[in-house]
């Protein structure tokens, strides 16, 4: 993979985290379990590709190295539940608009992590970003569901750009499919306690959603945005994934009939627009 190709994973994965917010739309289960299968399902994928790679070699940890992977499983896993919980309050678009906010935090943490200054040109196409935001968001009212689903939604995007950072960090020693497993590992056996109760009670389709959301949303688009640290910056990948919220308004018209304002359209205008020129900006050096 070179600098191209990771600007195309994560495209993919972008599409793939889109259509989580729908899935959890749909899976009628707690957020909680939602997690606990979501890793399930991502960790016996990628347990199956690391098993159909030959050349594939576990690389040895030390205690520094496990120790990353562990804080990435917390914030992940307080992600992915803080996610859920926005999309049952709040509707797949409020929700995902509301951690799109992501870009902003990504570039405060890696500016203070990395000691890297921010860019005019950074800060400029994350303020057209969060004017797209605005554009797309309603009118607030602290007392709704909608208004507390999107505060879980913000929550949300700061806890990803934690994990970005975290993977930037990873990424450089240990082998990305590794690090994806040993995620979704530990945070299986963190949300098992709280997902016992509702084994059963789950039904067919809860699991085959589970199934889309564990292997594709999860075990392929994760694999992708950890391998694409190896190439771009967080920041890169933060501005990028802004496309998230277009891709998940779209599922949201396709499949609830959502559809979007006028008012809408032109914030996610804004948002592909901001992540064109980003991309131009990289492919020219």
């Amino acid at each position: 993979m070179n600098k191209r190709h990771a600007l195309i994973a994560l495209n993919i994965a972008a599409f793939f985290f889109g259509l989580s917010g729908i899935l959890g739309k749909v899976i009628a289960t707690s957020p909680a379990f939602i997690v606990f299968g979501r890793s399930l399902f991502a960790l016996m994928a990628l347990a199956l590709l690391m098993l159909g790679i030959k050349s594939f070699r576990w690389e040895r940890l030390h205690a520094k190295g496990l120790g990353l992977i562990v804080i990435a499983s917390l914030i992940l896993a307080g992600h992915w539940l803080t996610f859920f919980i926005s999309v049952k309050a709040a509707g797949v678009a409020i929700a995902t608009l509301g951690f799109a906010s992501f870009p902003a935090f990504t570039t405060l943490f890696e500016s203070l992590g990395f000691k890297e200054r921010i860019t005019v040109r950074e800060i400029g196409l994350i303020s057209v970003i969060c004017l797209g935001l605005v554009l797309v968001c309603p009118s607030f009212d602290f007392g709704s569901a909608s208004t507390r689903g999107f505060l879980w939604g913000i929550i949300s995007g700061a806890l990803l750009a934690l994990l970005i950072v975290c993977n930037r960090i990873t990424a450089v020693n240990i082998r990305p499919v590794q690090v994806a497993l040993l995620q979704n590992g530990f945070i299986c056996l963190l949300m098992l306690p709280f997902a016992l109760g509702e084994i059963r009670s789950a039904t067919l389709a809860d699991w085959f959603y589970l199934a889309l959301l564990g292997i594709f949303c999860t075990g392929v688009a994760h694999s992708l945005m950890v391998t694409s640290l190896r190439f771009v910056k967080a920041r890169a990948a933060a501005v990028f994934f802004a496309l998230e919220p277009v891709y998940a308004i779209a599922f949201a018209w396709w499949w609830f009939n959502e559809q979007p304002t006028l008012r809408m359209m032109a914030g996610a205008a804004l948002i592909i627009l901001s992540v064109v020129l980003f991309t131009r900006k990289k492919a020219g050096g």
